[in-house]
């Protein structure tokens, strides 16, 4: 074919590409009454999941199952932005990892606002001044994010969801070398998650330390001999160049997220559960509480214990476990659970992210 008609080709497949993600809007804005008709969340992890599922499987190539995901992603939101209002609040400020992680769940077509505290998140969600919350939960590296957990204990709001992203943390400056860099802002954490390298690349630099990775973007961009730890969102957003990519120590390096809402989407076969209890304190009294997960067979990955703020020398536990609390061997387990247990909670069942 030469290469006019190559291109003609290429015209035919836009316009009946555009015709079919019209109708399937059309259809997916029908399914968005019938759901608001039954008073359902409009957002359905649990399908989202499953389209993502489907179209790897129909997929052929040329194409990669990663861009195929991401192409679908902006599909899906650009549906759900036509199908009601919907604000998703996120621990801010703006380009930071978490405002990262909100886009990556639910893509560019729906208006985020940033909160200056996770306690907002969970306030502007539960006021319903927001459909979804995110907020971070835990680190691969520097480990859990404890606020996160306290304010589970007095909410009503749930998990529905949670996104697992790869921290790629880079070098950003005005300047376009390394070596010119004098000035050096980080968030702590991010620096602790990239010591190694400063000290290796960037020893001389002076590391002044930020209240955010935005932030130290920010000031950043403000001169040319300074230099900031942070995302290639930021990069972007502050029009800094990216002198460096990946130059955390750890390649492993991930953060967990959360999505906060008011309904649990049903069991998808493979699902995560969150739970928090607290146990008398006596001799064995946390064992006696988790036998019944062993009984059963549920498997538990992760348990973390935080003061309860409530009496002195009281802990919360809070687990994790496979399956979804619908579940007819993980609803045995937690019935039996709650009898030695003071006080029980789900915080959520919702699909595995990983």
């Amino acid at each position: 074919m030469t290469l006019a008609e190559l291109r003609q080709a290429i015209d035919h497949c836009d316009e009946q590409i555009v015709a079919l993600l019209n109708e399937r809007t059309r259809h997916v804005l029908k399914i968005g009454d019938l759901k608001r008709e039954a008073g359902q969340e409009i957002y359905a992890p649990h399908r989202e999941r499953a389209v993502l599922q489907r179209v790897s499987k129909l997929n052929s190539g040329p194409i990669t199952d990663a861009s195929l995901h991401h192409i679908y992603r902006e599909i899906m939101s650009s549906a759900l932005a036509l199908e009601k209002p919907m604000k998703v609040a996120y621990f801010g400020p703006e380009a930071t990892f978490t405002h990262q992680a909100a886009i990556r769940r639910f893509g560019s077509s729906l208006p985020y606002v940033a909160m200056k505290t996770i306690s907002d998140v969970f306030t502007e969600v539960a006021k319903a001044r927001a459909d979804y919350g995110v907020v971070p939960v835990e680190n691969s590296t520097e480990g859990v994010v404890t606020h996160t957990l306290d304010m589970f204990v007095d909410s009503e709001l749930k998990i529905v969801a949670q996104i697992i992203l790869p921290i790629q943390q880079c070098l950003l400056s005005k300047a376009t070398q390394r070596e010119a860099i004098k000035r050096l802002y980080s968030h702590p954490q991010a620096l602790a998650q990239c010591r190694q390298w400063v000290q290796v690349h960037m020893p001389a630099a002076e590391v002044i330390e930020a209240s955010s990775t935005t932030r130290a973007a920010e000031l950043a961009a403000r001169s040319r001999t300074a230099g900031a730890i942070a995302s290639a969102l930021a990069a972007e957003r502050y029009r800094l160049n990216l002198i460096e990519a990946d130059i955390q120590d750890n390649s492993s390096n991930a953060t967990r997220f959360l999505v906060l809402g008011r309904q649990c989407g049903p069991s998808t076969g493979r699902d995560r559960t969150s739970i928090i209890f607290s146990v008398a304190d006596e001799v064995g009294s946390l064992y006696r509480a988790l036998e019944p997960l062993s009984k059963h067979r549920v498997n538990m990955t992760r348990i973390e214990s935080r003061p309860s703020k409530r009496r002195a020398w009281a802990y919360f536990f809070f687990v994790d476990v496979k399956g979804h609390a619908e579940d007819p061997v993980l609803a045995r387990a937690l019935k039996e659970l709650s009898r030695h247990c003071s006080f029980v909670k789900v915080l959520g069942s919702y699909p595995d992210a990983g």
